[in-house]
């Protein structure tokens, strides 16, 4: 599969603008963006299963049913959750001051909002800023959208990428926020992903949950699940390939692009979790089913007791096995291997579920890397699967201690 990776986001496919700028919600830096296609889009999206949901999510949910959307606006600053019907109408309003400075329906704009939860989000900054945004389309920095839904994260994520269909160049843009509030169970997040490839709907919306369950699903902060979490993913046709109605070749490639953007992403994430040192992929391979690869690999990058040994470079393999012996899955325990494994080399700490001697002081140095891998060997069926995380660090307590100070 021939994916050319562009230094590019959401404005990258044909069609498509955004904008950032700051409202006033945040005493500084940008906090609200705005992502339009010129032409109506397919729409599909995938939200938190938080029973609590912001207001904003619910809004989307219901602009999002007929499958249709042409622009997003997102803030930072304030979630605009648990906020009643005042903020159900904030978010309301949101779409439909948009929907007039952009000459569309209220209804296919979709809404986002991110921050604390359970304050009041007054509208006029939105609202007296919309016409500078819009202008801002033509005018402004694309990547400043990405900048405007930023909370504590410190790195800004976005990519696009290429692909060929029919002969015609295709281009799938993201970008996302996450840093906190992190955990696998759908969304994790935000996420916008624009594209010019011509597709169904019913086709985009599986593509969209596909991926979405091998990427942001796979990964966690602190075993918290946000309010307001979303995947977005508008496809404007403008590409001009023949349409995808069918789970056909073009399909898989549309597909298997999605997942490598939307797995980049998730990482990204999942490396800048609050106050984290490093990124910890789980990989588990030879398991007897996907389920058990699945649930151990997440189980694993969201257990804080192998998350604190991380930060402190510590080979505690036992914390690995514990991890996996608490989701009580019917699986046989007795042949795993453990391994860390990083840019500085690789140690086997672990065999056949037992104490094995190894270099401490090697493993030391394995572990004190940016990126490091916990990798298990099941040794009992064919089954993989991998999931992202993040150390805990005495840094993420600080942040979150002061959160809304």
């Amino acid at each position: 599969m021939n994916i050319k990776i562009e230094d590019g986001s959401v404005h990258s496919p044909l069609g498509f603008k955004a904008a950032g700028i700051h409202c006033g919600i945040k005493k500084h830096n940008k906090d609200l963006a705005l992502i339009y296609s010129e032409v109506p889009c397919e729409a599909a999206g995938v939200f938190t299963k938080s029973v609590v949901k912001g207001e904003p999510l619910l809004v989307t949910m219901e602009n999002i049913k007929d499958g249709k959307a042409q622009a997003i606006i997102v803030n930072s600053g304030n979630a605009n959750t648990c906020t009643g019907d005042k903020g159900k109408e904030t978010a309301y309003l949101m779409a439909k001051y948009t929907g007039e400075n952009l000459d569309i329906t209220p209804s296919d704009v979709l809404v986002g909002s991110t921050g604390v939860i359970g304050v009041p989000l007054d509208i006029n900054p939105i609202k007296n800023s919309l016409p500078a945004l819009v202008d801002l389309l033509d005018k402004g920095n694309a990547l400043d959208a990405c900048e405007a839904i930023l909370t504590t994260d410190i790195l800004s994520k976005n990519i696009s990428v290429k692909i060929e269909i029919d002969n015609k160049i295709i281009t799938i843009g993201a970008m996302a926020k996450g840093s906190g509030m992190i955990h696998p169970n759908m969304a994790t997040m935000l996420s916008f992903i624009t594209t010019d490839l011509a597709i169904s709907h019913d086709l985009l919306k599986k593509a969209l949950k596909q991926t979405v369950d091998n990427s942001y699903n796979r990964i966690s902060v602190d075993g918290s699940t946000s309010t307001n979490d979303m995947v977005l993913i508008l496809a404007n046709g403008l590409a001009e390939n023949k349409i995808i109605t069918e789970e056909d070749e073009n399909y898989t490639k549309f597909v298997e692009a999605l997942q490598y953007l939307n797995v980049y992403l998730a990482k990204l994430i999942a490396k800048d979790g609050e106050g984290a040192t490093k990124l910890i992929e789980c990989i588990i391979n030879n398991a007897s089913s996907q389920e058990a690869a699945e649930i151990c690999s997440k189980s694993i990058i969201a257990d804080n007791l192998v998350k604190t040994a991380m930060f402190g470079n510590d080979a505690n393999w036992g914390r690995i096995l514990g991890a996996i012996g608490k989701t009580a899955l019917p699986i046989d325990v007795s042949m795993i291997d453990v391994s860390f494994k990083s840019e500085k080399g690789s140690v086997l700490v672990c065999q056949n579920s037992a104490y094995v001697k190894f270099d401490e002081d090697k493993a030391f140095d394995i572990l004190n890397s940016p990126e490091v891998t916990v990798d298990v060997d099941f040794k009992s069926g064919v089954y993989s699967a991998k999931a992202w995380g993040c150390d805990l660090t005495y840094e993420y307590v600080k942040i979150n201690g002061e959160y809304r100070s």
